[in-house]
C-alpha cells in the first residue's frame, strides 16, 4: 500500500494536469457504478452506465499511462503542456458526451438519429482526432531527446504509442461501417463484462488490444531491460521487438477477423 501511494504521488508530480484528470474518470466510475443499479433501461441490451464505465476506466489507465511517460520528455516543456491541456479538454468533452447520452437513455456513438444526437457524435469523433494528434506529437518527441532510457524500455514507449495510434485510426473502420459490429447490429449477444459480439465481428477486440499496446509494450521493454547478461542490452532490444511483432500481428489478425464478421468467441446458434 505504501508504495502505491509513493507511485500516485510520484504520477501528481510528474504531471498534476493529466494525474487530476485521470482521478476525475476514477470519481466518474465510482459515480457510473453507483448509479447503475438503480436504472432499469437498457441501452444496445445494457445498463446505460456499463459504457460510461468502461470509458471512465480506459480514460483514466490512458491519462495516468501519459502521465508517467511524458516525464522522460520534459525538457520539451511547451509541447508537454500542449498535449497534457489537449488531452485533458478532449477527454473532458468526450466523458460529458458519454455520460451525457447515458443519461438520456441513448447511445453516444454511431448515433445520428436526429441533429442533436449527431452533434454529440460528430464531437466526440472530432475529439479523437485531436487526442490521436496529441500522440502523434508525443512519439515524435520521443524520436527526438528524451531522458537517458534502456533501449528496450524506449522503443517499448515509441511502439506503445505508434500502435495506440493505430487502433485510433481504426476507428474510422467504425466510423465506415457506423457501429462497432461487423455483420449483425450493434448491442447482440456479447461475451460477459465485455459486451464484444458472439454472434459477429466486432472491431472492439482488435481496438482494444491496440489501445492497451501503451501500458503492455513500455512494462515488457522496462522488464526486459532489467534482465543481466553478456549483451543483454541489445538482446533485450531485439526481444522487445519480436514481442511487438507479435502483438502487431495479433492486432491485425483481429481486425481482419472482425472485418470478415467473425466473431473473437461464437457462442449460440
Amino acid at each position: 500500500m505504501r508504495r502505491l501511494r509513493e507511485f500516485f504521488r510520484e504520477l501528481h508530480r510528474r504531471n498534476p494536469v493529466l494525474s487530476a484528470m485521470a482521478w476525475a474518470n476514477v470519481a466518474l466510475l465510482a459515480a457510473a457504478a453507483l448509479a447503475a443499479p438503480f436504472d432499469s433501461r437498457t441501452v444496445t441490451g445494457l445498463n446505460p452506465w456499463i459504457k460510461p464505465m468502461k470509458f471512465a476506466a480506459s480514460v483514466a489507465t490512458f491519462t495516468f499511462t501519459m502521465a508517467w511517460l511524458l516525464e522522460y520528455v520534459k525538457h520539451y516543456r511547451r509541447a508537454v503542456r500542449a498535449i497534457s491541456w489537449g488531452v485533458t479538454i478532449v477527454f473532458a468533452l468526450e466523458q460529458a458526451s458519454v455520460f451525457l447520452q447515458a443519461a438520456r437513455g441513448t447511445t453516444s456513438h454511431f448515433n445520428v438519429r436526429d441533429p442533436f444526437d449527431a452533434a454529440v457524435f460528430a464531437l466526440m469523433g472530432v475529439m479523437i482526432v485531436v487526442n490521436t494528434a496529441l500522440v502523434l506529437v508525443a512519439l515524435f518527441l520521443f524520436f527526438r531527446r528524451t531522458e537517458p532510457l534502456a533501449p528496450a524500455y524506449l522503443w517499448g514507449i515509441r511502439l506503445g504509442l505508434l500502435l495506440f495510434v493505430a487502433a485510433g485510426l481504426e476507428g474510422f473502420a467504425m466510423t465506415s461501417n457506423m457501429g462497432h459490429t461487423v455483420g449483425a447490429p450493434d448491442g447482440g449477444p456479447g461475451l460477459p463484462g465485455l459486451g464484444w459480439s458472439t454472434r459477429a465481428g466486432d472491431l472492439r477486440v482488435a481496438h482494444s488490444l491496440g489501445l492497451h499496446a501503451l501500458q503492455v509494450l513500455p512494462l515488457v521493454g522496462h522488464a526486459l531491460s532489467r534482465r543481466p547478461g553478456h549483451g543483454g542490452r541489445h538482446r533485450a532490444t531485439a526481444y522487445l521487438w519480436v514481442f511487438a511483432a507479435l502483438y502487431a500481428a495479433a492486432f491485425t489478425l483481429l481486425f481482419w477477423q472482425a472485418s470478415l464478421g467473425r466473431p473473437l468467441l461464437a457462442f449460440g446458434d
